[in-house]
C-alpha cells in the first residue's frame, strides 16, 4: 500500500506518515519518546497470521542477501505498467507478434 492512498470510492485517503521508515527505526524512537506500549491482538501480533510469516521471511532475506529489501523497495517506487501484468494497465493484446502466431492469445 502506498504512503497515501485514495479509497476505490474517492471518498477516503489513507495517510501512512511512516510508510519510509523502518519497524526498527519506529520503535527505536517509540523507546526514547518513552511512548507507552498499548497492548493489541488486532493488528498483526497474533503468532499464525501471514503477516507473521511475511515478516520472518524478510528477515531471513536480509540475512541471506544484505540489501534485498531495500531493492525491492525501490522497485515498488518505479513500476512500470507493461511489467506488471495487468491488461488494465497495459494492452498487451494490442502487442500483437510472436506470442500470437504461436498460439499464445493470453500474451
Amino acid at each position: 500500500m502506498p504512503p497515501k492512498l485514495r479509497s476505490d470510492d474517492g471518498k477516503h485517503v489513507v495517510i501512512r506518515p511512516l510508510a519510509y521508515c523502518t519497524e526498527r527505526d519506529i520503535a527505536a524512537y517509540a523507546t526514547v519518546r518513552a511512548f507507552p506500549l498499548i497492548p493489541c491482538t488486532l493488528c498483526g501480533s497474533q503468532p499464525n497470521l501471514q503477516r507473521v510469516a511475511i515478516k520472518r521471511m524478510l528477515h531471513s532475506w536480509a540475512k541471506d542477501s544484505p540489501g534485498r529489501i531495500e531493492t525491492i523497495f525501490r522497485s515498488l517506487q518505479h513500476a512500470i505498467p507493461s511489467h506488471l501484468l495487468d491488461p488494465r494497465l497495459f494492452d498487451f493484446a494490442g502487442l500483437g507478434g510472436h506470442a500470437e502466431e504461436q498460439g499464445n492469445e493470453w500474451l
